[in-house]
């Protein structure tokens, strides 16, 4: 029986895919010190893990805000990355997080998932749950399109 979580009309299947996780790592080394897995990665979704660890927490154990926020990022990123034609790059230009409680022991699972796809830029919502399911924090952010060699 595989483990699944109901995430905001989602269903997160925590399975890692390691060949994804592998790729991630590598185009984003900050996502291999993160110890970031993914499970899924498609234009229409991006889905990554992390467990709670020691050294990524702020006072009192609490997984640090600035964690989840690097995670939202680099997942919503990422997603972005999927949406781009060949000649295209992105970058975040606008991030806001709202956080809603805190993370001290367990996983969190960040869901990634477009909100507006333009010409020049892309948002992304990405939803971080702890593994009761429920939300951790929601990050929206605004990624620049740019056509390789400009800008």
């Amino acid at each position: 029986m595989t483990n699944t979580l109901e995430h905001a009309n989602h269903t997160v299947d925590p399975e890692i895919d390691p060949a994804l996780t592998d790729a991630l790592r590598t185009q984003m080394p900050l996502a291999d010190l993160m110890q970031v897995s993914a499970s899924q990665g498609t234009a229409d979704q991006v889905v990554t893990h992390a467990d709670w660890q020691p050294q990524f927490c702020g006072i009192g154990g609490v997984l640090h805000g600035g964690y989840l926020m690097a995670l939202a990022d680099g997942t919503g990123a990422t997603l972005a990355f999927l949406n781009l034609a060949g000649d295209e790059r992105t970058t975040t230009i606008e991030s806001k997080t709202n956080f809603f409680r805190p993370v001290t022991d367990g996983s969190v699972h960040a869901v990634a998932s477009i909100v507006h796809r333009g010409r020049t830029t892309i948002v992304v919502q990405t939803d971080i749950t702890n593994d009761a399911g429920s939300l951790v924090s929601r990050t929206t952010q605004t990624q620049a399109v740019r056509q390789n060699g400009r800008g």
